[in-house]
């Protein structure tokens, strides 16, 4: 909790709740029997590579389930640990298997913890030799088996517990040949300061043997001395600026860290000086890595205890036994005081502190450390603090605590008061912090839960407020509540603001569960109030806000941090939400709103801050409002509720606030746009006052500055503005209610008004795609804002409709893509939303012809290629249709799904011309999956027509019409190439094949003409396609199609020469009668050998060559002329 060091603004969802709620319900090792089953596997599965993977991958999935409730292994530990160290032990185990065991112990070690896990190992005098053999043969530069090492390092510290002298383990020193061997104790020493210095996880293992091996007996007598000089003399000669000599300090630290931590203090008292000397020296506290800076804090605060003697400080604070066993017995009549009365009066007695004077060096490290700008390091020297402090007179200790009170400076940075609060959570949490400096404390708590500091385009600070959670955690379960009493009222409010108001999750979460148990209505709130309702910030605000504010005790403090700290917050959501929230809670306490709220916010309305003069307004606006539905409830109008210098101030706001252009005009706008919604829904009695013609201005020139505004924030300003009008309008512009003021309806509906020829969309007005959205959305509200016969007549239904179904056909696109898909899928909506209210009130006023026309644009829209705008084309078609049962559960998203459908309004002749236009783009598209489900579903429709050579004329004379109809159009006229291309390529027309010069075939062949004269390399080829698949219709249109096919092989694109002779070859692959077969094989040869990339003469040769093979004249080369003018 008190380690969050990163700002997070994310607003929590139900989602995290559901996933921690499932990783805590486990309630056994389950998976023991496939565990067992897996290690007993081992040795047949090792040899291969794809076995052994997939059995170590299922091993950690299983393990890792418990990595939340590891204490669920402990009762299957040793038995997997005996599997395993039985196949490690057997001779007959190659290294691979060896290897994979103890990657499975590692595995184990992990999710346990190697301190519990150790522990198990083995530690027999007949273990020892086999793991320092097995550990001497390892190479430590081989990435591969470093679990190997690290637990074998592990397994061989436990060995070194055995009680007897390592010397009597030596036997005989001389080997076979003579020379003598090694000791053990050498051995064990040389293999730990090896593995102090690599740069795996084999190190903290190797630390880890240090602590045990150096404190025995025997070998700190003998070697204890040598070590530390050897581990002083590498830190000396070390340089933390590279790499290798970074890992050899953190090796170096970390051993000596261990060994100070488990071994004696009167061994390693006289060595303490000579240490922290070194360390001085070396300045390991301004060293660029933060591991080694930890390491050095770890340190020196075991230094800290080894001067100091371990004695439990008879002076800290107690607040009773922590042992549930004690407590009980303590409840019952057995007087026990007698007993423990010797050693409290000893304790008493002594009042001499042995202080060295490195401990005050040793404290001045610890607060140093406190101000680290890493968590790690922070967090190591609180731990540091707390527990030299315990050991410290009751003087000594308060001079301490005085020095972490000094954190608390605003002049000191957030990583400071992160510190401080950590430290201070620490003394709290060890009794160390008496009850008399609370009321010093408590002050800086407050402070530290609503701590921020803007950074730039962010804030810090979330960790302060984390850790002052901590704190507060740490308080509730270290005093007594009558030691706690006096403050719990403020703790509660600002640790309740906090759960509730609290940018970041992490911090409103932290708090939730810090809560004191004497709360007042502790319970209640925290039960709305719980670690996952807080995930949720808009719930926060606007939801569990509300229900605690109804407890009177909270409810002033949470409005005046909302006032103070909120509605000027650099976060403009936060801002926002600061301002509804404020909204729910006036009814609350409507009187302090409006006598002590109101008053405050009219200052910062127009005060120097751009962030609390839009929070104050949009603040003044809701508050306003809130009050203005109280008055409506007890019948008061709102001028009774707020003074008249209130209503003066909110009256006059709009003159007062002058920045309105740039960046600020992008905030105050809408915000000034709010207020007026807000004054205008309040009914406030401004009635043919001049402020209103101020206000009718500010919208007016807000909606007319609207192009000045950045894309981001554009929509957000125009819909405060229109919803602003519409209720300046209700409210201000009505003579009587239902009867709007005839003057100023024409000067609205004059200025508001636009050309009914805009709806056209021509080159200049193609960035307008917004606008022309909204005029749809416009023109559909407007129908439906009366009775529909008021609005829509038979003399303008048409027009209405005609405005609806051009808008239907904007395909405008820009570097943002198909902006106008916004247009046509606001236009589908309104069609549908027209058509019902017509429906529903005067059906004839629909003719036959607009219902068939709005039908096709439909289906037109339902076949196209993006998913979102047809599955909403198919909506709208379903819905007009009163839904199709079989089509209720249809994916319209779904290419595999929706084509099938939509391909069968191919055999209604009133549908087929719009569907297979929106069929084309889709056939013709790039998108994979379209492009796939679509072609299936068209070939599957024309294999069922195949007999039917009516139906196939019909199909093929409405192709003609929309290659006819978009031939210069590029959006339809190159997808509508490459369908014709597969149509031809899949024999879809082989009927027509049969029959020569078929009609088909030449009307097509005229339109591909006109296509060939385009400069589109991608129209060009697809042309190319076509050209060689209309080659298999006969007659003389064949000659003319080789003829095509000759100019393009002259093409004066050199791709398209390449590209028409590649296609000819898979032509004459495919199409074997199409030329004479005598010519047939130097016709290929010559289309494949020839570069015709090459220049224009050279190919040109070899074009008219084939000329002459085929039988077709040789294009002639045709001179423009230009006539000159006399001058």
């Amino acid at each position: 909790m008190a380690l969050a060091d990163t700002e997070n603004g994310s607003n929590g969802g139900g989602g995290d709740s559901e996933a921690i709620a499932i990783a805590s319900v486990l309630g056994g090792f389950s998976e023991s029997a496939e565990i067992r089953a897996l290690i007993a596997s081992l040795p047949e599965v090792h040899g291969d590579l794809v076995t052994r993977e997939s059995a170590t991958q299922r091993f950690l999935v299983i393990m890792n389930r418990y990595q939340e409730q590891p204490h669920l292994l402990d009762p299957h530990l040793e038995w997997m640990l005996n599997m395993i160290l039985d196949l490690v032990r057997n001779e007959k185990s190659p290294p691979l298997l060896v290897h994979l065991g103890f990657k499975f112990l590692y595995i184990i070690s992990k999710v346990r913890g190697y301190k519990a896990f150790m522990q198990l190992f083995p530690h027999e005098v007949a273990d020892v030799q086999p793991v320092l053999d097995l550990l001497s043969r390892q190479d430590p530069k081989d990435t591969e088996i470093w679990e190997t090492r690290y637990m074998l390092l592990l397994w061989l510290s436990m060995t070194c517990l055995i009680p007897f002298d390592l010397s009597r383990l030596d036997g005989h020193l001389e080997s076979d040949g003579g020379q003598a061997r090694e000791p053990i104790m050498d051995r064990i020493l040389s293999i730990a300061k090896s593995y102090l210095t690599v740069s795996d996880s084999s190190r903290d293992a190797a630390s880890v043997l240090v602590s045990k091996f150096m404190t025995r007996p025997d070998v700190k007598q003998k070697r204890l001395g040598d070590f530390l000089d050897w581990s002083l003399t590498t830190i000396s000669h070390s340089n933390d600026q590279s790499v290798a000599d970074i890992v050899v300090l953190d090796g170096a630290l970390q051993s000596l860290a261990q060994l100070f931590k488990h071994g004696k203090r009167e061994d390693l008292l006289q060595y303490a000086p000579t240490v922290l000397q070194c360390l001085e020296q070396k300045r390991i506290s301004e060293s660029s890595q933060a591991m080694l800076r930890k390491l050095g804090v770890k340190l020196i605060q075991r230094l800290g205890l080894t001067f100091l003697k371990p004695r439990l400080a008879k002076w800290r604070y107690q607040r009773g036994s922590r042992s549930l066993a004690a407590n009980l017995a303590a409840s019952q009549p057995a007087v026990t005081v007698a007993a423990v009365t010797p050693e409290v009066e000893m304790q008493e007695q002594e009042e001499d502190y042995d202080i060295p004077e490195e401990v005050e060096n040793i404290i001045e490290h610890l607060l140093v450390g406190l101000k680290d700008k890493e968590t790690i390091v922070r967090w190591s020297a609180a731990k540091g603090i707390g527990r030299v402090t315990g050991r410290l007179p009751k003087e000594l200790a308060d001079e301490v605590v005085g020095s972490v009170l000094d954190c608390f400076s605003f002049q000191e940075t957030d990583n400071t008061w992160h510190g401080g609060c950590l430290a201070l959570a620490e003394l709290g949490r060890r009794g160390l912090l008496l009850p008399s400096r609370l009321p010093d404390v408590v002050p800086l708590i407050l402070k530290s839960l609503i701590y921020e500091e803007k950074r730039g385009a962010c804030s810090v600070g979330s960790n302060v407020r984390d850790a002052a959670c901590y704190i507060c955690w740490s308080f509730a379960r270290a005093y007594e509540p009558a030691e706690l009493k006096p403050f719990v009222t403020q703790i509660a409010s600002a640790l309740l603001i906090t759960a509730v108001f609290d940018r970041n999750v992490n911090c409103r979460r932290a708090a939730s569960v810090s809560a004191l148990g004497t709360f007042p209505h502790g319970i209640d709130i925290l039960t709305a109030a719980d670690y996952f309702a807080v995930g949720n910030l808009n719930n926060c605000y606007l939801t569990i806000s509300v229900y605690i504010a109804s407890f009177p005790e909270y409810t002033n403090a949470m409005i005046d941090h909302l006032v103070s700290m909120k509605i000027n917050h650099w976060d403009g959501v936060i801002r926002e939400l600061a301002t509804k929230a404020l909204h729910n809670l006036t009814p609350q306490a409507p009187d302090y709103m409006a006598a002590t709220v109101l008053p405050q916010l009219l200052p910062m309305a127009v005060g120097i801050d751009l962030h609390g003069r839009h929070g104050a307004i949009l603040a003044c606006a809701e508050i306003t409002h809130a009050l203005s539905k109280l008055g409506t409830q007890s019948n008061r109008p709102l001028v009774d509720l707020i003074s008249s210098e209130c209503v003066d101030g909110l009256k006059n706001l709009h003159q007062l606030v002058s920045v309105l252009r740039g960046f600020g005009g992008e905030l105050m706008r809408p915000a000034m746009c709010s207020l007026i919604e807000k004054m205008s829904l309040s009914k406030m009695p401004f009635k043919d006052d001049p402020v209103i013609t101020g206000w009718q201005w500010l919208i007016d020139d807000t909606l007319k500055s609207l192009h000045l505004m950045s894309t981001g924030v554009r929509d957000d300003i125009k819909d405060a503005a229109v919803s602003a009008l519409a209720a300046l309008c209700e409210e201000y512009y009505q003579t009587q209610p239902g009867h709007a003021n005839s003057q100023m309806q024409e000067t609205v509906f004059s200025y508001f008004s636009g050309n009914p020829q805009a709806r056209s969309v021509t080159q200049k007005e193609e960035s307008f795609a917004e606008a022309r959205r909204d005029a749809v959305k416009a023109l559909a509200g407007a129908c439906s804002s009366g009775s529909p016969d008021s609005v829509l007549c038979s003399e303008n239904v048409t027009e209405v409709f005609g405005a609806l179904l051009d808008s239907m056909n904007d395909y405008t696109t820009d570097s943002r893509g198909d902006v106008g898909a916004w247009v046509r899928e606001a236009a589908m909506s309104s069609l549908m939303d027209v058509t019902l209210l017509v429906v529903s009130s005067a059906p004839e006023l629909l003719s036959p012809d607009l219902v068939k026309r709005m039908m096709c644009c439909l289906a037109q829209q339902a076949a196209e290629k993006i998913d979102r705008y047809r599955a909403h084309a198919g909506s709208v078609l379903l819905c007009l249709l009163h839904i199709i049962p079989a089509l209720l559960f249809l994916n319209w998203n779904a290419p595999s799904q929706a084509f099938p459908y939509i391909t069968q309004l191919l055999r209604l002749p009133q549908y087929q011309y719009h569907t297979l236009l929106g069929l084309t783009v889709s056939v013709g598209g790039i998108t994979e999956s379209t492009v796939h489900f679509s072609s299936q579903s068209l070939f599957g429709y024309l294999k069922g027509i195949q007999q039917n050579s009516a139906a196939l004329g019909q199909f093929g004379d409405t192709l003609l019409s929309i290659l006819k109809d978009n031939l210069h159009n590029d959006r339809v006229s190159v997808p509508f190439l490459k369908m014709l291309d597969q149509l031809l390529a899949n024999s879809c027309f082989e009927i027509f094949t049969t029959q020569e010069n078929h009609q088909f075939c030449v009307d097509l062949l005229a339109l591909c003409k006109e296509v060939k004269k385009s400069k589109d390399i991608t129209k060009l080829r697809s042309c190319s396609a076509v050209f060689c698949g209309l080659m298999q219709f006969q007659g003389d249109v064949r000659k003319k199609v080789l003829s095509q096919l000759m100019m393009l092989l002259c093409h004066s694109f050199p791709v398209i020469r390449k590209t028409t002779a590649g296609q000819m070859y898979e032509m004459l692959l495919t199409y074997d009668d199409v030329i004479d077969p005598e010519v047939v094989d130097d016709v290929m040869t010559l289309l494949s050998d020839t570069n015709w990339e090459s220049d224009i003469a050279t190919v040109r040769t070899h074009r008219n060559q084939l000329c002459d093979w085929l039988g077709v004249p040789r294009p002639q080369v045709v001179t423009k002329v230009i006539e000159m003018c006399p001058s």
